[in-house]
């Protein structure tokens, strides 16, 4: 294994520990450290030189009164790192970098300013609530005192990798940065500007950071995390030599942050590490155990979309790790292990690209635009495979484009889209997608429409008929949001008429607890397809992701089928099953992922996986591009009956207890490099 390539089996050790606390590192002795890291199969670990609370956990030469006070051993840090080293673990060094409790309480010029010349405190915290969420502005001395810091560190304790934590894109209005804003021609008096500048700022502190960082070390794997990872990253990329996703489905983040974040990410030629932590909700969250089945979950999506693993932990004040953390922690790593041969160099098979909103709107931790979470929980139950893309991807690799609610067409974009079309690509698009940035008007010609506005009646209702309602019944099904008003141009086929209410309901017209019944009437077209094209005039997948009507899932299914009549993966399980198709390339073979984990609401705060609910007799069917001569379950290397009728391969999973890998044999690389069309 290369020096720096990504770990597949870490732990982020979290260490944010009070200056009020006594007897720091006191049950601390290093070869049981680092043995019970051994034992659980860890093979990476990230190592704290400095907490948010300000605390050092070294012996600093520059700055021994930033040392914890009731340290018990000095060389606290270095006595990890090389217990760790002699097992061939690696270090990832920690440090933070907007908040510090210790330098914001002793340099009020360090911290951010907002526009109202106040202190900026995370996310609106109050003065006096208790944490340490002032965010600390890096455009003031703070930068050099934070090179200074971790230099010492980096100096002094050899590592494989740097992680620079709570690295965040922040709107200040300090003298510093208006000077600096003045300088590069923007108004820090103007919002806009001053976001724009927390950009520049932020690409030019990270990229400083990372040259510095890489004359301690060339070598050194570099991440930023400010939890969450997506757009925004693009502009930075050099800086980072892999991606990250801080995704606790407990916290904020919640099951559809990581699924979503990774798809998009994988795509730009950098290896990817999912994090996850072991609290019952999130960071902080001392003496929690997540359920067995959830972190298992949590571990094996990261596998299954092409991701390496990353458990966070807190260390106890007393320095000693929780062995019946790692009992758990060790016997989902053993297994990931054993499954390691069959991820290695494993790359996603995909065949549906998947617009991502947060190219145009802000997204954040937690804060993922509702319309992507929505489109990407509904394919996720389809089990089709699908990237998250931008307008700058490359969409020759995908068969199917999904513009989802609220993605708006440039001229550029427009044209790009029209050359996929007139190449055989096929586009679903819903609601405000394809409108020009103006929105009056449809921007592309492929999608056969005439914007008029928004349609006159919300709710209006479908009753599904022909192709389009397989699996439903020929009566009126609710359409909650208001939607489009298109008329259908010479070429376009109006698939589905919206049936109109008897009227919209206001404080003079209005009929029992919420909306008006049908009046039974069409009134405008609802789904128009052309040749290459499926457009419906509803926002479906925020409507989805807002309450999950089934048979808008059923009618994006139909059209779905419309449009990729043989996809890559079907199964005749429920769709609780998550299914992801990897390709090794160097092996010849496809990777089928089958994951059956449920997670429930079984309280007011977050989803709660306990239970593995076994499947049994699955039948699967995968669309491949040549013969298969093999097909066996894995790790086992059991081999599986097959059937090859043309490129339909067929066979049935006897079990899915949890998670199911299917290894897909072929003749060559070649037979699996082939092009969508």
């Amino acid at each position: 294994m290369a020096r720096n390539e990504i770990r597949s089996r870490q732990i982020h050790l979290d260490f944010h520990t009070s200056e009020l606390i006594r007897d720091i590192g006191s049950r601390f002795d290093p070869e049981e450290f680092a043995q019970t890291l051994q034992n659980s199969r860890v093979n990476s670990i990230t190592l704290f030189s400095r907490c948010h609370h300000g605390m050092l956990y070294y012996d600093s030469k520059r700055f021994p009164e930033r040392v914890h006070p009731h340290l018990a051993n000095r060389n606290f840090l270095r006595d990890q790192a090389e217990a760790c080293r002699k097992r061939d673990i690696h270090i990832n060094l920690y440090t933070t970098v907007c908040w510090d409790k210790w330098v914001a309480d002793r340099h009020p010029e360090w911290i951010c300013i907002n526009d109202k010349g106040e202190l900026d405190d995370f996310k609106g915290k109050s003065y006096f609530e208790a944490g340490f969420y002032k965010n600390l502005c890096v455009n003031t001395g703070y930068r050099d005192y934070l090179k200074q810091q971790f230099g010492e560190v980096m100096a002094t304790i050899p590592a494989a990798g740097v992680w620079f934590d709570a690295a965040f894109v922040t709107e200040c209005s300090c003298s510093a940065c208006i000077r600096l804003m003045q300088e590069e021609g923007l108004d820090p008096t103007d919002k806009e500007d001053r976001k724009k500048f927390s950009v520049i700022s932020h690409y030019r502190f990270v990229n400083e950071m990372s040259d510095f960082a890489k004359k301690f070390n060339p070598d050194y794997n570099i991440f930023y995390n400010k939890g969450h990872v997506g757009t925004l990253e693009k502009g930075v990329q050099e800086a980072y030599t892999y991606y990250s996703f801080e995704s606790l489905p407990g916290g904020e983040w919640g099951y559809m942050d990581f699924p979503v974040s990774v798809k998009y990410n994988r795509n730009f030629g950098k290896e990817v590490l999912g994090l996850t932590g072991r609290f019952h909700t999130e960071w902080g969250d001392f003496h929690s155990f997540r359920n067995q089945a959830a972190l298992e979950f949590e571990c094996y999506s990261m596998i299954a979309q092409g991701a390496k693993c990353t458990i966070g932990d807190q260390l106890d004040p007393s320095g000693k790790l929780n062995p019946y953390m790692y009992e758990q922690i060790g016997a989902i790593y053993a297994d990931i292990e054993r499954k390691e041969p069959w991820c290695e160099g494993a790359a996603a098979v995909t065949e549906i690209g998947v617009f991502t909103a947060e190219e145009f709107y802000e997204a954040g931790v937690g804060v993922i635009p509702k319309a992507t979470e929505g489109v990407a929980r509904m394919l996720n139950e389809l089990a089709h495979q699908y990237d998250i893309i931008d307008s700058e991807s490359a969409f020759e690799r995908y068969k199917l484009l999904i513009l989802p609610d609220v993605i708006p067409v440039s001229a550029a974009l427009a044209e790009k889209l029209e050359n996929y079309v007139s190449k055989g690509g096929k586009l679903l698009v819903s609601h405000k997608s394809g409108l020009n940035e103006e929105e009056t008007a449809f921007a592309m010609d492929s999608l056969g429409l005439e914007y008029l506005g928004d349609a006159p009646f919300s709710p209006d209702f479908i009753v599904p008929q022909g192709p389009m309602g397989e699996g439903l019944p020929p009566s009126e099904h609710a359409m909650y949001s208001k939607g489009a008003l298109v008329k259908a141009r010479h070429g376009a086929e109006v698939l589905q008429e919206a049936i109109v209410p008897v009227f919209n309901r206001t404080w003079e017209h209005f009929c029992s607890h919420l909306h008006s019944p049908s009046s039974g009437k069409a009134g405008y077209p609802a789904i128009v397809s052309t040749e290459s094209a499926v457009y419906f005039i509803h926002p479906v997948f925020t409507q989805y992701q807002h309450n999950a009507p089934a048979w808008y899932k059923k009618l994006v299914r139909n059209a779905l089928s419309r449009l990729l009549p043989k996809p890559l993966v079907r199964h005749s399980g429920p769709s609780t099953v998550n299914a992801s198709l990897m390709g090794q390339p160097q092996e010849n073979r496809w990777v089928l992922h089958l994951l059956h984990y449920i997670p429930e609401k079984k309280c007011d705060t977050l989803e709660i996986i306990e239970d593995v609910i076994p499947l049994h007799n699955v039948q699967v069917t995968v669309t491949v591009p040549g013969p298969v001569t093999g097909l066996s379950a894995v790790p086992e290397q059991r081999e599986l009956p097959f059937r090859l009728d043309g490129d339909q391969l067929t066979f049935t999973v006897p079990e899915i207890r949890g998670h199911r890998m299917i290894s897909i044999q072929f003749e060559n690389e070649q037979t699996i490099q082939r092009r969508p069309f």
